[in-house]
């Protein structure tokens, strides 16, 4: 890097969880400490206690003699983390509807329209990374640190899942990869109503309905032609010659 002053390790762990929740460190990523500090241009002792960071947050996984990778959550976690997320995400919201203004209001709604035209256009990093936001600035502007600094985690988390388990990932379906806009502008109707009650209960659905898209078991392959496959040519079958 050519900036004069080194990025502090709070900086590096930012820049890090950006690029995740922009789906640009796919589950399994090594993570070479090397290459890292090459790229940060710091040393590997600024980056090691960043690592260790995002392994206790279950993002990163640190493994003896082999180092850290992109964490691959397993069904369970990723079931687990829908859980949690269906635990506090309410409460967020209804701590949103008590404390936010007009402004904050207007980031949501500018979020969704900005996650409609990246979709719009194909960019669906873009309008993951977006539909991600969407649920942090509701976090940050709910006034509850704690559950705010929990749920940041889980979105991280909820990044690696949806590369995981998102059926057909490879092309970016926006109904198997993120949430529906629709959804958002629901949840958005009731924050304007100031209707905490019905603002929870819709955020407990869109979570519900966010994890059903999720795929687990992969699709049945196709059974192989077994002759195709092993070449078996009958010996007293009549020789084919080139085609005239």
């Amino acid at each position: 890097m050519n900036d004069s002053v080194p990025l502090t390790e709070n900086e590096i762990y930012e820049r890090m969880v950006a690029t995740l929740l922009d789906h640009r460190l796919p589950p399994g990523t090594k993570l070479g400490e090397d290459k890292l500090a090459a790229a940060f241009g710091v040393s590997r002792t600024r980056i090691r206690p960043v690592l260790v960071r995002l392994a206790n947050e279950q993002i990163v996984t640190l493994t003896p003699n082999r180092g850290a990778t992109v964490a691959q959550p397993t069904e369970q976690e990723a079931r687990e983390v829908f859980e949690v997320r269906r635990m506090i995400e309410p409460t967020l919201i209804e701590c949103f509807i008590a404390s936010a203004g007009a402004e904050d209001v207007a980031v949501l709604t500018e979020c969704i329209a900005e996650e409609e035209a990246a979709r719009r256009s194909g960019d669906m990093r873009r309008a993951i990374r977006l539909s991600g936001d969407f649920h942090l600035h509701i976090a940050s502007a709910a006034g509850h640190q704690t559950l705010g600094r929990i749920l940041r985690e889980l979105v991280s988390r909820t990044s690696l899942i949806l590369m995981t388990y998102s059926s057909n990932h490879s092309q970016a379906r926006s109904e198997s990869t993120a949430c529906g806009c629709q959804e958002h502008r629901a949840l958005l109707d009731a924050i304007r109503l100031r209707d905490p009650r019905e603002a929870g209960r819709l955020m407990r659905a869109h979570l519900v309905q966010l994890e059903s898209q999720l795929q687990f078991t992969p699709p049945a392959a196709e059974a192989p032609d077994l002759v195709s496959l092993f070449g078996f040519v009958d010996p007293a079958a009549p020789a084919v010659g080139p085609a005239k």
